[in-house]
Order: structure tokens, then C-alpha cells, then sequence
């Protein structure tokens, strides 16, 4: 029988056990043992991704977890921690194309013998392989064969996003880039936190790809605040392989994620004057000061790119629900968090499930409204760019678009 299962597939290891940084720009905070336990505890998650699992240093910190028996590997694959939860063991690795531009891409593996084996393969091509998302020196096409070659899956990573997204720096379309037979092997993309289903949809070369809506979390606050749900019969690799597939009715049943606007990047921003920009799209100069020195933003992109103006979403493409993480809400803080997880569990369950009026009883009727409209997608949000998140604002213009 079919279950549905949380799953956010890419977390960040800032530190091993001993100290050591593995990617630095996550929070010290967030070690593994850490991130498996807010995973379950507060966040509600039955899937976790660790993208730097193929740093020597975490690869051995998983394989002592196996031996103490802190952690089992799957028959079909997948690490099991305390019996909740399942970790996919995977890399994030930026390659270089032939051009010279450069992206980030994932991979990720059954097991710990072919993580193992990866690692060693990348340790050779990169500058420090105990540090997180080095660049490999190869472009996408040379590093896709390495991956299914230990019965890997490869996708991009944050696709559209100016800072290292394949469409947002490298492409304008993946299939070239790739070659038809390698594009053909890419069956998952991931969107990234300043793009949904309906923008994505937007290039006709994707109507047959997965997609898949993950936090990309630097800090242990962050997990969860996009993640996807996963129809399976077990919370396992080769099941989780066959929903990216759409393969023997598994599927990915939704895409839980940020309104795009909240995403650091959705808007093009002007390194000059340091303005986001509001006006129509695309962006390309800035309108107030009329520079050129600008990041331009994922929605600017995908219009600049896109095959048609209306999204066509296939038959198999499920529902993406738009969600305000938390911590994002005005006014509420840490303390107001924990309250509400002492009370309710999950921030899934606050976000998702809790009646609105145990939400009051918790935490007041101010903050239980916020919480409902952002459920409803009546938030007034004003755009983020450059790498300034979007804001929730207390006031909504007559168009639903945020006033600040």
C-alpha cells in the first residue's frame, strides 16, 4: 500500500563532530547528529538529503553511524536513523562548462559503498574534497556518467537562480548543453527557492523532468522551509528513484515551497543603487539609475528564456503549494516557534494541519491569522533579489502585491 512521505533533499553539513568545516557558509551549528534530530523532531520530516555526505571527513562520520548502529542501510536502499527517519546520501558539485560558466548540480547514492566510491573519484578533481560544492573542473556531461555509473541520480541544482543555477548562469536550454542522450538520463530538477512549478513550466523542454522543491538549508532553522511529498510504498532509495520516475505509481504527489517572491533572488537587483526592481519583466538595467550592474533575478530570467507565456503543466506534474516558512511571519520569533512545536509537534503540522482556533489558543489571534493567511496565499509579500530575501508585510495593496 502507497504512503505519503515528507522529503527535503538538500541539507548542508557546516561542521563534523570533531569541529572541522565541511561548508562554510552553513552555521557551525548544524552537524549531522543535529540535523537528523531537528529533521524529526521539530520539522516532521521522514526524507533527508545530506549534500555533503562525499566529503571524507562526513562519509566516515556515516560510516561509524552504521558500525554503532546508529544507522542501518536499507536493503532497497538509504540509511535508516532510529527507525524515522531516511537519509539519501549525495554530493552538491559545481562543474565548469566549456564556455567557463559555472553551476552546481546534485548527486545522489543508494549506499555507502558507492558514496565511498564517489568521493574518492571527486577527491582528485577538486582543491580541498573535505570542503562542500569545490569545483570538479568538468563539465556536466563528463561528471553525469561518473554518477550513474554508481547507481546515482544527477540533477541540477537550484536551477534558475543567478548564483551558480545551470539556466540562471550557463544555459538557456539543457538539452544542448547536455547532449540528447545525457539530457534524456536527467529525470529530477530542483527548483530552487525564487521559482515554482508555474515558472518552470514555462520551457517546454522540461514537460517530461521531475521536480523536485528542497531548502538548500545553511542553519538548522532553514530545514523544511521547502520540502516535497512522496507517494511510496517504503521510505526507501529504489522507491524514492521510481517516484522521481513516476515509475509503478510512485510519484511526487506535491511540491511544498516558498512563494517565489520570498526567495533571495526572484526579482533582478541593482548592484549600484541597490534597488529590487518592481516594474514589469524582464529586468535586464536597472530603471532608477540606469546601471548595468545588476543579478538579475530568477523571474526576469525565465521570461527572458521561456518558450511560452502561460505555464503547461503535464498530466503527471502535481499540485505545488505555496507556504510561508515560520520565521518568516512579522513578529514571530524563536520562542514564539518553540511554543507552538511544544504544542503541536511539527512545523508541518502548525503550517498545514492545526485548526485555526487551537492556533489562537496557542499563540494569540494576531499571530493564528498570520499563520491562516499565509495558508490561504493572502499574505502581502514584497519581492527579494540579489540575495535579500522577500518580505511578509502587514499590509496588502488593492493588486495582492506588498506594500513596505
Amino acid at each position: 500500500m502507497l504512503a505519503g512521505f515528507f522529503a527535503d533533499l538538500h541539507i548542508h553539513i557546516g561542521r563534523t563532530k570533531e569541529g572541522f568545516p565541511v561548508k562554510v557558509t552553513a552555521a557551525r551549528s548544524q552537524t549531522l547528529r543535529l540535523v537528523l534530530e531537528e529533521a524529526v523532531s521539530r520539522k516532521g520530516l521522514d526524507f533527508v538529503g545530506i549534500v555533503d555526505a562525499a566529503c571524507p571527513r562526513v562519509c566516515r562520520e556515516l560510516e561509524e553511524m552504521v558500525a554503532e548502529g546508529e544507522l542501518r542501510e536499507l536493503p532497497g536502499g538509504g540509511l535508516r536513523w532510529r527507525e524515522s527517519l531516511t537519509v539519501i546520501p549525495g554530493a552538491e558539485v559545481e562543474v565548469t562548462e566549456e564556455g567557463g560558466c559555472s553551476a552546481h548540480w546534485l548527486g545522489y547514492f543508494p549506499g555507502l559503498k558507492e558514496l565511498r566510491s564517489f568521493s574518492e573519484f571527486l577527491a582528485e578533481r577538486v582543491a580541498n574534497p573535505e570542503l562542500s560544492t569545490q569545483c570538479c573542473r568538468l563539465p556536466a556531461r563528463l561528471l553525469l556518467p561518473e554518477v550513474l555509473a554508481r547507481s546515482g541520480i544527477f540533477m541540477p541544482a537550484h536551477a534558475f537562480t543567478p548564483h551558480k543555477g545551470v539556466y540562471g548562469q550557463c544555459t538557456a536550454r539543457l538539452e544542448p548543453l547536455l547532449g540528447k542522450r545525457c539530457f534524456q538520463k536527467i529525470s529530477a530538477l530542483e527548483l530552487g527557492l525564487s521559482a515554482d512549478t508555474a515558472l518552470a513550466d514555462r520551457l517546454e523542454e522540461l514537460g517530461g523532468i521531475s521536480y523536485l522543491s528542497n531548502s538548500d538549508a545553511h542553519s538548522l532553522k532553514n530545514l523544511g522551509r521547502e520540502y516535497n511529498l512522496l507517494l511510496l510504498e517504503e521510505p526507501d532509495w529504489s522507491e524514492l528513484n521510481k517516484a522521481l520516475q513516476g515509475r509503478e505509481g510512485r510519484r511526487i504527489a506535491a511540491n511544498y515551497g516558498l512563494d517565489p517572491r520570498l526567495g533571495k533572488y526572484h526579482r533582478t537587483f541593482c548592484l549600484s543603487c541597490g534597488r529590487i526592481a518592481g516594474e514589469p519583466y524582464p529586468v535586464i538595467a536597472c530603471s532608477a539609475c540606469g546601471s548595468s550592474h545588476v543579478v538579475k533575478g530568477v523571474l526576469d530570467r525565465i521570461w527572458e528564456i521561456q518558450d511560452r507565456e502561460t505555464p503547461l503543466h503535464p498530466p503527471m506534474r502535481p499540485p505545488y503549494y505555496h507556504q510561508v516558512p515560520l520565521l518568516f511571519l512579522p513578529g514571530v520569533g524563536p520562542k514564539t516557534v518553540s511554543r507552538l512545536l511544544e504544542r503541536f509537534g511539527t512545523e508541518i503540522d502548525v503550517l498545514h494541519r492545526v485548526a485555526f482556533k487551537e492556533l489562537v489558543d496557542a499563540v494569540g489571534e494576531r499571530t493564528a491569522t498570520l499563520i491562516q493567511q499565509a495558508r490561504l496565499g493572502k499574505l502581502a509579500i514584497a519581492a527579494g533579489g540579489g540575495g535579500i530575501y522577500g518580505r511578509v508585510s502587514l499590509v496588502r495593496s488593492e493588486k495582492g502585491e506588498g506594500r513596505l
